[in-house]
């Protein structure tokens, strides 16, 4: 089963969905925002993606008002931050058989893209 975890209210979010079209028309979408990620689901993620630091976003607000950035953050405290507080996940991901794509990035919607065509 194919799956994104997205936030709807991010227009970035939303442009790389729109871009995708078709292409992700069969994909579970999960609104991270409305639907909160289990554990389970974020160690699915980081069993993929090869750790938690992986999915954890440095740039969400709450990284620098928290002064995350002084901190020595474990594998378990990244595990922690992104299940209370889903800002902290790099977004979108996308779970495609049994890849993941994590993120915003030109080279990562590309590499999307051709696994999805």
């Amino acid at each position: 089963m194919n799956k994104v975890y997205y936030l709807s209210t991010c227009t970035t979010c939303k442009r790389i969905m729109d871009e995708l079209g078709s292409l992700i028309d069969d994909f579970e979408k999960q609104d991270i925002k409305t639907e909160q990620m289990t554990y389970d689901q974020i160690d699915e993620m980081k069993k993929r993606s090869g750790s938690y630091e992986s999915l954890f976003s440095r740039k969400a607000m709450k990284y620098r008002s928290m002064g995350l950035g002084d901190k020595n953050l474990s594998e378990e405290d990244y595990r922690k931050l992104i299940q209370e507080e889903y800002t902290f996940l790099k977004r979108p991901v996308f779970l495609v058989d049994d890849q993941i794509f994590v993120g915003n990035s030109k080279k990562t919607v590309e590499e999307l893209k051709s696994q999805l065509q």
